[in-house]
């Protein structure tokens, strides 16, 4: 029996790789090849270097960098998409493990890391099955750009002893801050040198070839240094013994979960936020646009799978991404190239990458993560809102001051208090005519010449009117109305896409007290779903079809005396 048209295309969506294997062209082997190979080198120098800012060593960055690549590659839906872990992650990671295991050993700490990775997996797919993709939203941007940048002060300073050859008590910022500054007499030389060699490097490489694989070139130059030079001799650090191939099988712990369970939930949103941001940062053109719900569930099937082979937690990263895409990557195969390069570097370069330079690897941490803090970012917000640049500012302090696990939860709260304050206060503007035309606008200092009309009051009300911002509306009105004591106030509802019950019913008390006053109420430009709701209400009943009208131009028509035809519109259809 032949299937149903509809089961193939089911099973497209599902697994994605289906739909991209079916769609591929020749032409696109060797970009994709290239894409693959040149992003490899960007993103296993700096996987293992954010796996040393989790506190796990640094062959859990390779592992990172292999199961969920492949995984992704086969069902998310960005074709340029590289996914590893980041900065942010690595970050979120290094607190919930410090909270759940302080005093773990290596054991425990790849335990623990499993569990974590898993609950982030099940977190996304969960997610994905109740259709919550729509979650990353609830982060606005400004807040966002506070977070990353609390995050990149956090980063900076934990690094920053790796970099000079410093070993301190770590503890809350001002305590990290103390103790570096206290300490810098005590800086091996031979590793600061080593620390900003690296920087230099890498600073030089992107601003005159951006193109070029610096975390490669800078990493290669480390374990160079140590081989040719000895500099393990002068007290400079290396990562030491890696083990040789492929990843051992790891069993998640189940008694760790309820520990671990709330900042695996603060991972999977900015694991998703970040994976989604990326993909959709370098969608071209003609190529689908990924989708949230699908993203979710790709991201969260590679965490899973990862986390039983000693991955930490992992997304879309938004460096490595743009080098894909640059270098010329047109499918998920530049993905699965990129895999392939780091199973040849877990299976053969292992010991080699044993030579790197602690203070290298910091370098490159630092270097990476300090363009999440952009300064033009927060003039930008300023700029358009202070109010939003506060909100920005008080998310980097919290992370800062907090933690970054307390500091994600601030993130969220503020973006949340933010979305409230906004739809709790929305505009009521007073209308004027712009003189010679049909053109209303709002009541401005620089607009002195636009149409009043004495006794007609003209208010514009915006966004959704329910219960959260139904009172402050009607203030806004009355106190409006006060100032203007008019004989009609028309509303224009063009604005407004919806009205609760509670709207309602304040329209109509405010109906029924402006009539007892002897100011009429009038109605304009209600969509078709508003219209019908205020249809079926009192309101509508009260106002009847000859106090609703299509537009302003028809209701100052009406003041004016004139027959609605005159206007150039007709009376409003039920």
């Amino acid at each position: 029996m032949r299937a149903h048209p509809l089961s193939h295309r089911t099973l497209r969506l599902h697994v994605p790789v289906l739909e991209w294997v079916r769609d591929y062209q020749k032409a696109w082997v060797k970009p994709d090849v290239i894409a693959g190979i040149t992003a490899a080198a960007i993103v296993l120098p700096k996987a293992m270097a954010y796996a040393t800012v989790a506190g796990l060593p640094v062959q859990v960055g390779l592992y990172t960098a292999f199961v969920p690549m492949v995984v992704y590659a086969l069902f998310g839906t960005s074709r340029p998409l590289s996914v590893s872990t980041s900065a942010t992650l690595a970050i979120l990671t290094a607190a919930a493990l410090a909270q759940a295991v302080p005093d773990g050993g290596a054991g425990q700490l790849a335990i623990a890391t499993a569990t974590l990775t898993l609950l982030v997996g099940l977190i996304l797919v969960v997610a994905a099955l109740l259709k919550l993709g729509f979650v990353a939203n609830f982060i606005s941007e400004p807040v966002l750009t506070g977070f990353k940048g609390g995050i990149a002060i956090v980063i900076v300073l934990d690094q920053l002893p790796k970099l000079i050859g410093l070993h301190i008590v770590k503890g809350s910022f001002f305590h990290n801050v103390a103790a570096i500054v206290t300490g810098l007499p005590h800086a091996s030389g031979a590793t600061v040198v080593v620390g900003v060699a690296t920087i230099a490097i890498l600073v030089a490489l992107k601003q005159f070839y951006p193109k070029s694989p610096a975390p490669l070139i800078a990493v290669a130059g480390g374990i160079a240094g140590v081989g040719l030079l000895g500099l393990q001799r002068y007290g400079v650090g290396v990562v030491g013994h890696i083990p040789t191939g492929l990843p051992s099988f790891v069993m998640p712990d189940l008694g760790l979960m309820s520990a671990l369970w709330p900042a695996a939930v603060g991972i999977a949103l900015m694991s998703f936020t970040e994976t989604i941001a990326s993909g959709r940062a370098f969608v071209r053109s003609g190529e689908p646009v990924p989708l949230a719900n699908r993203e979710l569930v790709a991201t969260g099937l590679g965490n899973a799978a990862g986390a039983l082979l000693g991955s930490m937690p992992a997304g879309g990263g938004t460096s490595q991404t743009a080098v894909n895409r640059l270098v010329g990557a047109r499918s998920q195969l530049a993905e699965l190239v990129t895999a392939a390069v780091t199973l040849g570097t877990m299976l053969l370069l292992a010991p080699l990458i044993g030579l790197m330079p602690h203070a290298t690897l910091a370098a490159v941490v630092i270097v990476y993560s300090i363009g999440l803090l952009k300064p033009a970012d927060f003039r930008a917000i300023l700029a358009v809102r202070r109010t939003e640049f506060v909100w920005a500012l008080a998310a980097l302090v919290g992370v800062v001051l907090l933690g970054t696990l307390n500091g994600i939860l601030i993130a969220i709260l503020i973006s949340l208090v933010a979305l409230a304050y906004q739809v709790s206060d929305p505009p009521v503007h007073v209308l004027r005519r712009m003189r010679g035309t049909n053109v209303f606008r709002p009541m401005s200092p620089t607009h002195p010449d636009d149409e009043a009309f004495p006794g007609l009051l003209l208010l514009r009300p915006e966004g959704r009117i329910f219960f959260v911002n139904a009172s402050n509306i009607g203030h806004k009105i009355a106190r409006l109305v006060e100032e203007a004591r008019p004989q009609v106030v028309a509303l224009d509802m063009r604005a407004v896409f919806d009205l609760e019950f509670t709207a309602l019913k304040m329209l109509t008390e405010g109906e029924k007290k402006y009539r007892e006053q002897g100011i009429t109420l009038w109605l304009v430009g209600l969509s078709p779903e508003v219209f019908a709701l205020v249809e079926k209400a009192q309101l509508g009943r009260t106002l009847g079809h000859e106090r609703m009208f299509l537009n302003l131009e028809q209701a100052l028509a009406a003041w004016h005396g004139l027959p609605k035809e005159a206007a150039g519109s007709t009376r409003i259809a039920p």
